[in-house]
């Protein structure tokens, strides 16, 4: 396989160093707290900001920590945490890691039947609420036994059984972290499956170990800066889920960096107000929010003085129309990542690394719609259903070994999913002590080891005996003017098995019609295979999507079904 020098000396001489304890509230704030710096730049979309240092993180947290201890939360129980991006989320986790405990942050975005699932497969024994989900926790307390107390933060003061201020010890008061061993349980993530209910991944302490190399490499060096200023992190991913926890604050926070929390909904031109106002360095930004921004506006830089310097991308394939955005529009080459709640960022790109003097050289060059190569200290395959690794260029299950390149264990690994050990058990291919971990996603290597998504193992069908990837035609659909986004799924067809269908969300000024439908069929078969252009359109206000910004296929796909049997079903009568 073809790899440059650059790749090989970031990846091959890679070596893991996992102490045997290790406490993620001790490297993300304890140390920084006499550094004088600055941990959180908080900002409401009511006009309310300022600032929290690591110093008064630290002195919170451990008021917080003790007044969680007074309620009675010991080491491993589950606390949730259900708050958007603000200082007081970042102090419940720190408190919470410090006591040993399990921080469960659930969106709060979440109804009442998704909190009480989620409560009470957990048993948590306390939530952490505030203004925007507090009325939620609320009506799901009385059926969820072992949640002893509901903490109202912010607006939500006098809504619960303790409000934060009386949760907190006297100033002052100092507790110290448990010694947790790097194995050890700090989060419990509950992951939306395509099948079932929600399973919840425990993740452990040395996790977050085994993020840092590719949060450092997609972020090109993170906190380097070309321009020597301050790194400064911002991310709309809610903290609540991986992607904002484990890409954004806690990776920030290790290093002793600033990170914006921004409470308010997302909108393009605000996000680029954001970034200006603040001299946001790097950054990551999934596709869906991408889309937007490059749609709202075209050329940001004749509009704000941005300092953005990296951008990673994740969750969807990016697509080379963004991608080539990206660079015009941003002047930056975006790191599009793949990684999981279980076993997260484990591949992607990285422009530009520095090494052991300070000096700054090219790493591996990004390729337009590929997901990129593996980080290092990981080591990742295309497997088939049996677990053998593919042929270069054969589609197969994106998998990770519990082993890097040279046989220590990788500390990226969930602990497993929550009372689910058959989950857990299916998760994984061959011998328990050196197996793969399977992701679900189907992609092809090849031979220079980049690899190419293909979708979610689920999403991947048959149209007329060929095998449909949704990414590649929603790519081509989103390079047309009119389309703001898309999704590409298969609908019931008694001759075809399936054919490709599109659901296309419209750029302001369009109009949907039969004309615009032939445009977008005549743009995908100009560009695709001919068998890949949607034999049927339909124009929706909005996609389906998860709380990641995820595109709910899924969900389109059972109604396409759906559909098709009640044609079926009127048809017979």
């Amino acid at each position: 396989m073809a790899r440059t020098d650059e790749y090989d000396a970031l990846h091959g001489g890679f070596r893991w160093q996992v102490p045997e304890f290790f406490n993620i509230a001790e490297v993300c704030c304890t140390r920084w707290a006499a550094s004088g710096g600055n941990a959180i730049r908080w900002e409401h979309e009511d006009g309310g900001a300022g600032t929290l240092g690591y110093a008064e993180l630290d002195a919170a947290a451990d008021r917080l920590a003790a007044g969680l201890r007074t309620l009675g939360v010991q080491r491993g129980d589950r606390v949730a945490v259900v708050m958007p991006q603000r200082p007081e989320t970042a102090i419940a986790h720190i408190a919470l890691y410090r006591l040993g405990a399990v921080a469960m942050p659930l969106s709060m975005l979440f109804g009442p039947e998704a909190l009480a699932f989620r409560l009470q497969d957990s048993g948590a024994r306390v939530a952490i609420a505030d203004e925007t989900s507090i009325a939620n926790v609320n009506a799901v307390r009385a059926e969820c036994p072992a949640l002893a107390h509901v903490v109202a933060a912010g607006a939500a003061a006098g809504q619960g059984s303790v409000d934060w201020s009386a949760a907190l010890a006297p100033p002052g008061t100092r507790v110290a972290a448990v010694r947790t061993k790097a194995d050890d349980a700090a989060v419990l993530i509950y992951t939306s499956g395509t099948t079932g209910p929600p399973k919840g991944a425990l993740i452990p302490h040395r996790a977050l170990i085994g993020n840092l190399t590719g949060f450092v490499c997609s972020q090109n060096w993170f906190p380097h800066t070309a321009s020597g200023a301050p790194a400064v992190f911002w991310s709309p991913a809610d903290w609540a889920w991986t992607g904002g926890l484990m890409d954004a604050l806690l990776p920030t926070l290790y290093f002793g960096r600033e990170i914006v929390a921004y409470q308010g909904r997302f909108a393009p031109e605000r996000a680029f107000e954001l970034m200006e106002r603040h001299g946001v360095t790097h950054s990551f930004l999934f596709p869906t929010a991408l889309k937007a921004m490059m749609k709202a506006v075209p050329a940001p830089r004749t509009r704000y003085a941005l300092k953005l310097e990296a951008v990673m991308s994740a969750g969807e394939a990016v697509g080379d129309a963004v991608f080539a955005w990206c660079r015009k529009a941003l002047g930056l080459t975006v790191n599009e990542m793949f990684g999981q709640t279980e076993i997260n960022y484990i591949v992607g790109n990285c422009q530009s690394y520095r090494d052991g003097k300070g000096r700054v050289h090219a790493a591996w060059p990004a390729r337009p719609g590929s997901m990129g190569r593996p980080y290092p200290g990981h080591r990742v395959a295309v497997i088939d259903d049996a677990g053998h690794e593919c042929p270069r260029g054969t589609p197969g299950d994106v998998a990770v070994h519990r082993l890097d390149v040279h046989g220590a264990p990788d500390p990226v690994f969930f602990l497993g999913y929550w009372k689910n050990e058959r989950a857990t058990r299916a998760k994984f291919t061959g011998d328990p002590a050196a197996s793969w971990c399977r992701t679900g996603d189907t992609a092809v290597m090849d031979e220079d080891g980049y690899l190419w998504y293909q979708g979610r193992s689920d999403d991947v069908f048959k149209a007329a005996g060929y095998r449909i990837g949704p990414s590649e035609i929603e790519n081509c659909l989103v390079k047309q003017p009119a389309v703001a986004n898309a999704a590409v799924v298969p609908k019931p067809d008694a001759e075809r098995g399936a054919v490709v269908k599109a659901y296309v969300v419209l750029a302001p000024g369009f109009v949907a019609g039969e004309a615009l439908v032939a445009e977008l069929q005549r743009h995908v078969r100009g560009r695709l295979a001919p068998y890949e252009y949607p034999k049927e359109i339909e124009f929706i206000d909005a996609l389906p999507m998860t709380t990641t910004g995820k595109v709910q296929r899924r969900v389109l796909r059972l109604q396409e079904e759906q559909r098709a049997r009640a044609a079926w079903n009127a048809t017979a009568r």
